[in-house]
């Protein structure tokens, strides 16, 4: 391939302002996945829901909500691209057996194992320097999503359930932020955990959907496979799941009508989603999983609606 040339776009990839980068610089915004931000917001979101649900506790003033917040956004980019990076590196010999990421840049041969491993650590630095601003507490919740992000790029080849272990790991800033600003961990804080889990399951089920058959003709696990036809079916009920725990949640940080009233937005999103994805075309089951920001936002607007009320 021509040093100059951008490489081939598939269905994985999205260029945009990407495709304007040099061309070893712009492997590595793919590496990152800095062209497809929305795993991004899916890992801040649950960080934010977080810092809201222990500022309706009197968790913390304005400003530092919002330096929080700024910091967890910075977080997010860092530790996203991170683990981005590791789950190509464990997975690029099965990368180039699907069509959806054959070309990404360590399937393609364009970057190296030992720059993937140097791009790592430089993001893994930069989530370093923002642990180290978090109080003692938190960093230590922090680093213990260490294993579990470890361990999630090898879950599809052990369970059928890899979906479940994205959900305890990506969802696991809510804890984090809650305990930034409370300095302590409660039951609600466990429920918004589980009810982001819960979440991640459902939409990364729909995501999955996308590569159904190549993960069955190279032996790789997934939701999508295990629930087959029925996993509209499971997809509503995660989602009336996190539902229920989200409610509940917000009941014990002492939120209420208000909060309950504002979930029939992110309620009323889901449901529509349920309804109106193919699972059979993976333009559908793409363009679904994008819309999961505006669900995650709804989610926030709630817990915000129900701290100003509370």
């Amino acid at each position: 391939m021509s040093e100059q040339a951008a490489p081939p776009l598939v269905a994985d990839q999205q260029l945009g302002w990407v495709g304007r980068l040099p061309p070893r610089l712009r492997d590595y915004a793919l590496l990152a996945r800095w062209d497809r931000p929305i795993g991004t917001w899916l890992l801040l979101l649950p960080c934010w829901w977080g810092l809201a649900l222990a500022a309706a506790e009197g968790g913390g003033s304005l400003p530092r909500v919002l330096a929080y917040g700024a910091l967890f956004a910075v977080g997010a980019v860092a530790m996203r691209g991170a683990g981005c990076t590791l789950n190509d590196l464990f997975d690029r010999d099965l990368d180039r057996q699907v069509e959806r990421t054959r070309n990404r840049p360590l399937a393609a041969g364009r970057l190296t194992v030992a720059q993937a491993l140097l791009f790592v650590a430089l993001q893994a630095a930069v989530g370093l320097l923002v642990l180290l601003a978090l109080p003692p507490l938190a960093r230590l919740v922090a680093l213990a999503s260490v294993p579990l992000v470890l361990l999630y790029p090898l879950a599809k080849r052990v369970t059928w359930w890899p979906q479940a272990v994205l959900g305890v790991t990506f969802n696991w800033g809510a804890l984090v932020g809650y305990v930034a600003l409370r300095g302590t961990l409660t039951v609600e804080a466990l429920l918004l955990y589980a009810a982001g889990a819960f979440w991640t399951l459902g939409y990364d089920t729909v995501y999955a959907h996308q590569d159904r058959e190549d993960d069955r003709r190279i032996g790789v696990r997934s939701t999508a496979l295990r629930l087959g036809a029925a996993s509209r079916r499971w997809i509503a009920g995660f989602y009336l799941l996190m539902l229920v725990l989200l409610a509940a949640a917000g009941l014990l940080a002492g939120m209420g009508v208000a909060y309950l009233a504002a979930l029939v937005l992110p309620a009323a999103l889901l449901g529509w989603h349920v309804a109106a994805v193919d699972l059979d075309d993976r333009t559908s089951c793409l363009r679904h999983f994008r819309f999961h920001r505006n669900v995650g936002l709804a989610v926030l607007a709630a817990l915000i609606l129900g701290a100003l009320a509370a």
